[in-house]
């Protein structure tokens, strides 16, 4: 029951082509793409800020 399949999801996207209309969906597309880099790119950076400050007090404890 709690499941998604195709039915649904050609649902959702129906009600969304009605509320967004067919020429605002390509910069509605782009934009998620470009916040799904940011997030990717902030949770890179962030494992690289905790490794190194790992690192950092390894190397102070020695």
């Amino acid at each position: 029951m709690g499941r998604i399949g195709g039915p649904e999801i050609l649902l959702i996207l129906l009600v969304i082509l009605l509320l967004f209309g067919a020429s605002k969906l390509p910069a509605l597309a782009r934009s998620l793409g470009a916040s799904a880099k940011e997030f990717r790119k902030g949770i890179e950076q962030g494992a690289q800020d905790a490794e190194a400050s790992q690192s950092d007090t390894t190397d102070t404890d020695s």
